[in-house]
């Protein structure tokens, strides 16, 4: 049997994205977003509202990068997603985080975040909130790296639960899609 639970925003998993951009002054500024995702092939989509200084900062720049927060950053990601940039300019240096200048766009990269998707602004709406974004670059420190590919393990990303406002770390893989072509096997 069966709950119904209603119209609410529940996916799983749902990535916790922490997006930056440089301020006028040359300030990184960030923010924690859970409500974003690939939306085509080199296209990212996320739900962010104007009245946040990182909004109004990546559509000044038209550039911003998004990285995954991390199972060892948990407690500053979530400090960057209750504290305004409005009330607080300087909240990523507040919270330990440090930014660097990304290779390919201009925006910043938190050094302590390890994967960061270098972007382009291709759109901003809003009235629905919608920041899409040309992913131009993906970087990541070699310390995630596992035979020169991205390790989720390595990485330990976290995803937001919208029902208990929990944080969840992802990474045991289960099995290898089309490892064959046409089933799923063991690791």
């Amino acid at each position: 049997m069966r709950k119904n639970f209603g119209a609410m925003s529940a996916l799983y998993p749902m990535p916790v994205l922490i997006v930056a951009a440089w301020g006028s002054d040359g300030t990184a500024n960030a923010m924690n977003a859970a409500w974003g995702g690939i939306s085509e092939e080199n296209e990212i989509s996320i739900c962010i509202s104007a009245d946040h200084m990182t909004t109004e900062n990546l559509v000044a720049r038209g550039a911003f990068t998004v990285s995954m927060a991390t199972a060892q950053t948990v407690a500053q990601c979530d400090y960057l997603g209750i504290v305004s940039g409005n009330n607080v300019p300087d909240k990523l240096e507040r919270c330990g985080m440090h930014a660097e200048r990304a290779g390919c766009v201009d925006a910043p990269v938190i050094r302590e975040l390890p994967m960061a998707l270098e972007c382009r602004v291709k759109s901003y709406d809003p009235e629905s909130c919608r920041l899409v974004g040309e992913i131009v670059n993906i970087s990541a420190d070699e310390s995630i790296l596992t035979d020169g590919k991205i390790d989720p393990i390595k990485l330990r990303p976290i995803t937001y639960d919208p029902i208990s406002h929990g944080y969840y770390v992802l990474g045991e893989m289960v099995g290898r899609a089309f490892s064959d072509g046409t089933t799923i096997s063991d690791r």
